[in-house]
């Protein structure tokens, strides 16, 4: 494939999209990023999207589909706000410390998730369900079932996200991470190796379980992250999130993981992700300019049917290249 043929496949979805989202908001007299603020929200809705596209597509990929992710996320950013309120306070450096204490925490999470899952030996899909039943379970407890306000709302946390330039910095962080790890490192070998072909790959001695443990920890620590720029962004985490009240986090990496699959056609599958995550984000400020018209409710039903769309247009396309040449 030619150079420009993958430039342009590569970029062609959010550009479409910008183009398309952009005509709407002129309609409306407005733009779909109408100032800073709103650049600054932008960045951070695609660190959230990317990252958590990553962090299922990671499970995913191997066939272990993991509802636990959302729960990890906001418990993490539970015990996180929790630790650097008893330490700092709220003072300068909140933050950072929140960050880093959180995706340790959701490291460990993820690990012990993975754990879970290799010592039961019963199918990732059940532990997952299991453990988001108990990761939940925790979380209202030490919250008592109530929202954390005060530990996550001061200058430190604010700061954080009314700049594009933290969130920013995560993204390459975590793109040139996702890239080196799992398409230049000997873990990433082994993981591609155990996808393709499972039994052939451990009979040339790779060590399956190591691989999972490995790959349950990093989608906890991605999901820390998660969970802390929401913490960021919100200004509070809810504490009282029961009956698998936090998979709704999972489902926002649905629609751009199959874009991202579809983009890496042409591109790296990380950087498919992220572009997903900007046609995402672009969206999802686009809602912001209508929020007066399209409630929440109508915003998931306007994904549900996009992610529909697209699934049956992923299923048809060769049949509707054939239909459309032929004119």
């Amino acid at each position: 494939m030619s150079i420009p043929k993958r430039f342009l496949g590569t970029i062609a979805i959010p550009l479409i999209s910008f183009i398309i989202l952009e005509a709407l908001c002129l309609r409306h007299g407005s733009h779909i990023i109408t100032n800073m603020r709103s650049f600054d929200n932008f960045v951070v809705y695609v660190a959230i999207v990317m990252i958590t596209t990553i962090a299922l597509s990671i499970n995913l990929n191997s066939g272990r589909f993991d509802f636990s992710l959302g729960s990890m996320a906001a418990l993490s950013a539970v015990i996180g706000a929790k630790i650097t309120y008893a330490v700092l306070g709220g003072g300068e450096g909140s933050a950072f410390m929140m960050l880093a204490v959180t995706v340790v925490a959701g490291a460990i999470l993820g690990l012990i998730s993975g754990c879970v899952y290799v010592v039961l030996r019963i199918p990732p899909i059940i532990t997952s369900l299991g453990v988001t039943l108990i990761y939940e379970g925790i979380m209202y407890t030490i919250t008592e079932g109530k929202y954390l306000r005060v530990e996550v709302q001061n200058a430190s946390m604010s700061g954080f996200v009314s700049t594009w330039k933290y969130a920013f910095a995560i993204i390459v962080l975590v793109l040139v991470a996702a890239i080196v790890i799992f398409d230049h490192s000997r873990f990433g070998y082994d993981y591609k190796a155990l996808k393709d072909g499972q039994k052939v790959a451990v009979n040339t001695g790779i060590n399956e379980v190591k691989n999972a443990l490995g790959c349950y920890a990093i989608c906890g620590g991605l999901m820390g992250i998660v969970g802390f720029l929401n913490a960021a962004r919100n200004t509070t985490i809810n504490g009282g999130q029961l009956n698998f009240g936090s998979i709704a986090i999972m489902f926002t990496a649905f629609l751009p993981m199959f874009i991202g699959s579809y983009i890496s056609r042409f591109t790296n599958e990380r950087i498919g992700f992220l572009l997903a995550a900007v046609t995402m984000s672009l969206l999802n400020s686009t809602f912001a300019v209508f929020s007066n018209e399209v409630t929440a409710s109508m915003q998931s039903i306007i994904n549900a049917v996009l992610l529909v769309v697209f699934l049956i247009y992923l299923n048809n396309e060769k049949l509707l290249v054939r239909i459309f040449s032929k004119k």
